[in-house]
Parts: C-alpha cells; structure tokens; sequence
C-alpha cells in the first residue's frame, strides 16, 4: 500500500516542501508517503472561482489511479482525533489499495471530486495555508502510523 497526498498547488515556500519531506522520509518502506503536486489553476479576472474549481477537480481527477481508495479534506468534513485517523489508517491498509488524500485549491475542491471521494474529513476548522495543510497532513499521518505501531511519539 502506497499513501499518497494529492495537493493543489506547486509553488510552496521551502520551510513547507522541508516539512512534508521531513515526515515522509520518516515513513517505512513498506507504507511509502508520496506527494502529487497539481498545478493550481491562473486567477484572472472576470473568471469565476467555480470554473477554477472545475479545472483544478479535473486535474486532480486525473491524476488518481482508479483504484485508489479517495480521502477528500474537507473543512465540512468529519471532524476527528488522532486514535480515529489511525483507525482509518488501519482499515485502508488492511484494504490493501493505495490510498489518496486531496488536498484542494484556494476555493475548495470540486464536487465531482467530492463524489470521487470514499469519505471527507476535516484537517481543521481553522482556515490553513496549503503549505501547513500539507505539512500537518503529513505529520498527522506520521502519528496515526506511531499510534498503530506502539511508537513512543503519540502520547495521550
């Protein structure tokens, strides 16, 4: 099983690519994390945020193995801890599929991307820069498996 997190956005500053690096190389390689970066769509004006949207759910569509087991981060998502994220963990591995968390542009991610999705959940309420979403995402993943794996690292 591959985790992968498919994110919206190319350009990040570097303290953010240095984060996600940091946590992934941190993962066995058995439960490889990979990044799949997804060009965000130009704003111009007069063009409406829901057409931006639109591509950028297209591109990230593509970009996804028809296989994949689809994790949507959403702030309307379900709100949960970390014993629950390693629960999931848990279960996708089990599964057996390769498993894709998306992370969405400025405005969100499309609907039909959402349809994609086995489930939303919410990284937090808090609105996140993509680059500290990115990098939370993977720390938080990071944890779960240290959880699953009686690691000192998740104290509760």
């Amino acid at each position: 099983m591959k985790l992968r997190i498919v994110a919206v956005g190319n350009r990040l500053p570097d303290w953010a690519n240095a984060g996600f690096a940091e946590y992934a190389r941190r993962f066995p390689p058995e439960l490889p994390l990979q990044l799949t970066e997804i060009r965000a769509e130009k704003r111009a004006p007069g063009v409406d945020a829901a057409s931006v949207v639109k591509r950028e759910g297209e591109r990230i569509l593509a970009a996804l193995g028809a296989r994949e087991t689809v994790i949507a981060l959403d702030e309307r998502g379900a709100q949960i801890g970390t014993r629950e994220l390693a629960e999931r963990l848990a279960r996708w591995r089990e599964a057996g599929a390769d498993t894709a968390l998306l992370i969405g542009g400025a405005d969100g991610l499309d609907g039909a991307v959402k349809a994609r999705a086995a489930e939303t959940i919410a990284l937090s309420r808090l609105t996140l820069p993509h680059g500290l979403a990115r990098v939370l995402l993977a720390e938080q993943l990071y944890r779960a498996l240290s959880v699953l794996m009686h690691h000192p690292y998740h104290r509760d």
